[in-house]
């Protein structure tokens, strides 16, 4: 966990949540992520995720995500949103997140209770995103240009990374110009930098500039004999 990271969790539950519960829950987590910039100190934003077992084991893609809570979801939420199981490839990067980190708050390790998910879903799930997150490059820009850094290192390698490990490997194979707006984006990251960006355009250029070199990677790269094993 990087000093500006959020509190991701995964809940892996036997069955959906009801209407009573949903909405507890989302009550519950509106009151405990802070709706204001975190001090990053003492106070984090939360991301929820709960998937029902029998939707992810067997795997197959893409999944189902039952429910989700994320702070860029408050004010769809406050507005009267209600929080719907919905279709979510991204759930393929974050099962095999959980199964490499395999740290149990409770019940047993995610390695036990989680399959292995094939790198080529992992691919899938990583270009699915891809428009959205180009569109999301003027309010979330640090977030946009790491992720993206992530989703071409598993195109190319087949692995998942951490964000920062990512743009390490990333900047090595980037021109100059490019290389030092994702460094600054890793910086800020890492905490050793104040998330400014004076020129929106050159975070929009490197954005691009990741999304060609993603486009650019076989569709489905051989993974490494050890991959998420």
């Amino acid at each position: 966990m990087q000093p500006r990271s959020d509190l991701d969790v995964l809940v892996v539950s036997a069955v959906s949540l009801d209407d009573e519960r949903r909405s507890a829950l989302t009550e519950l987590l509106l009151a405990v992520s802070p709706s204001w910039r975190p001090s990053w100190d003492s106070d984090r934003y939360v991301e929820l995720t709960v998937v029902v077992a029998e939707d992810i084991r067997p795997w197959h893609y893409p999944p189902m995500c039952d429910f989700l809570y994320g702070e860029w979801l408050r004010d769809e939420i406050q507005g009267g949103g209600v929080l719907r199981p919905f279709v979510c490839p991204d759930l393929a990067v974050l099962t095999a997140m959980a199964r490499q980190c395999d740290a149990a708050l409770f019940g047993p390790s995610p390695r036990a209770a989680l399959d292995v998910v094939p790198v080529r879903d992992l691919v899938r799930a990583s270009v699915a995103g891809l428009p959205a997150l180009i569109d999301d490059i003027a309010s979330d820009t640090t977030n946009v240009l790491l992720t993206l850094a992530r989703s071409w290192r598993t195109c190319d390698s087949g692995d998942i990374v951490t964000k920062d490990i990512a743009a390490d490997w990333a900047v090595e194979r980037l021109p100059a110009d490019i290389a030092a707006v994702l460094r600054h984006a890793r910086d800020v990251y890492r905490g050793e930098e104040e998330d400014g960006w004076a020129s929106l355009a050159s975070a929009d250029t490197a954005g691009r500039h990741l999304i060609e070199r993603i486009q650019a990677t076989d569709d489905f790269p051989a993974p490494p004999a050890s991959a998420l094993a």
